[in-house]
């Protein structure tokens, strides 16, 4: 019996232990992750060179401290950024806590460098043109952990964690939630492919991540867990030379930019952007095949990379928006026989695929090697696809030599951040003794809004725990 069962080793579960031990509990607590611990998770493609579709999971996606901390490592610093937490729980407190955690991080070792501070005359001329092409420029200080840097500070995070006796369950699945009335007991899971057993405890948090979001979704309509179907978005990853980003890469690091382009007016968004980065491919459970990039301190490539995402808000009477989302990318890894796909922008715009003999001769090389030239536009749906077109367009206004032809475009770009859990401020969802955490329950996206919620929780059950 324990007092805290955690689901999932990704920011959010994390944090939640590390704040109730800060903060001098002494409950007993269970972190139960399907993956590794952090020190054995280990991505073979840099030995092999291509993707080997591990089983029976990826190791880039799954594994203590989550998805993010092995894509990217970056932690944005400002409310705006990160999801719609604090729609729930209000903004000024939401960057209270950002600042709060942050100084988690830095006490685990995080770089205390601060990228895209800046307030000089450049900074207004790309906000001036951003203006201009009908896009809104939102500051974001970013503090960049690392890919590699960031292994190294999920380790000392993880020894912390063990040292003050929360126990860790690697390679264990959870299959379901144990019920009884609307009163949460803990859940069922699965050692190595072993036989079920239950795990009781008086309160069960999930924190399964983008990746466990499908599964959340299953359990909520099993349990009538309140939520509702969220956003998904579908995009692309868009690669161009360092030498077109320069000005943006210098003064901002990262941009984050939001536009409403014609026809459709959708909310289309850059996201993780990696000056001197890697595109790279995770898998999921299903083997499906998705694009990201990372970005790491030291090595460095001759290609900037970043996300363009396109919000879908799906209405009654359609409530699978990941399904929807999946099925997308499921039809894109059909076309590229498994792989990414990747189409340089000019081909687009001609109406007609790419080349591997054409990418060979372009300026911009796929840091992606294994990726598959072809069409993505045969499996993107049209209005997507319009709006990245579009966007691609309003960016060069911004970032000019952005819509070159030889800018290269890989898909599926895939986020799953829907079925949003119905939580209030406290995080209380209707089933008693339960609450869902992180990008999986719909309210955060990324590293430091999900480790920011785990916080919090942490906060609310030592507040609880001395009532």
């Amino acid at each position: 019996m324990y007092d805290l069962v955690i689901v999932g080793a990704g920011p959010a579960g994390i944090f939640t232990a590390l704040e109730l031990l800060r903060k001098g509990s002494k409950q007993k607590m269970l972190i139960v992750e399907k993956g590794r611990p952090v020190e054995k998770r280990h991505c073979p493609k840099a030995e092999t060179g291509r993707c080997m579709n591990c089983k029976p999971y990826c190791h880039i996606t799954t594994g203590f401290s989550g998805a993010g901390a092995f894509s990217d490592g970056k932690l944005s610093l400002c409310y705006e950024v990160g999801g719609d937490l604090p729609s729930l729980i209000g903004e000024q407190f939401a960057q209270e806590l950002m600042d709060y955690t942050d100084g988690i991080y830095l006490e685990f070792g995080a770089d205390p460098h601060v990228e895209g501070v800046y307030d000089g005359e450049e900074i207004k001329e790309i906000r001036k043109n951003a203006i201009q092409a009908g896009l809104k420029l939102v500051d974001c200080p970013i503090r960049h952990l690392g890919t590699e840097k960031a292994q190294g500070l999920y380790l000392a995070i993880q020894n912390y964690l063990t040292d003050h006796g929360v126990e860790m369950l690697f390679g264990t699945e959870c299959t379901n939630i144990l019920l009884e009335g609307d009163q949460c007991l803990g859940v069922r899971v699965r050692e190595n492919g072993g036989a079920e057993r239950e795990v009781r405890a008086k309160r069960t948090v999930i924190a399964t991540g983008r990746r466990g979001a499908d599964w959340l979704e299953n359990i909520c309509a099993e349990h009538g867990i309140a939520h509702k179907p969220g956003t998904v978005d579908i995009g692309v990853r868009v690669e161009v030379r360092n030498e077109v980003m320069e000005k943006v890469n210098k003064v901002l690091y990262e941009s984050k930019l939001i536009g409403y382009p014609k026809p459709f007016k959708n909310k289309v968004r850059t996201f993780c952007q990696n000056p001197g980065g890697f595109v790279s491919q995770e898998n999921y459970d299903n083997d499906l095949a998705v694009v990201n990039g990372h970005s790491y301190k030291e090595k460095k490539s001759p290609n900037t990379n970043l996300a363009i995402l396109c919000s879908h808000n799906f209405t009654e009477p359609f409530n699978q928006p990941i399904e929807y989302a999946q099925k997308v990318g499921e039809l894109t890894n059909m076309l590229g026989a498994g792989h990414i796909m990747v189409q340089r922008y000019g081909d687009i715009l001609d109406g007609k695929r790419t080349w591997a003999k054409e990418l060979s001769q372009s300026n911009v090389k796929p840091t992606l090697v294994d990726a598959v030239a072809g069409d993505i536009t045969a499996a993107m749906p049209y209005r997507a696809m319009t709006n990245i077109v579009e966007f691609i367009q309003m960016l060069d206004q911004v970032v000019p030599g952005f819509a070159s032809g030889e800018t290269l475009l890989y898909s599926p770009e895939l986020k799953f951040y829907s079925n949003r859990i119905r939580m209030d401020a406290d995080l209380v969802t209707n089933i008693r003794g339960l609450h869902c955490l992180g990008d999986s329950s719909g309210w955060t996206r990324g590293l430091m809004m999900s480790s920011v919620m785990g916080v919090l929780m942490g906060q609310k059950i030592m507040q609880w725990e001395n009532r």
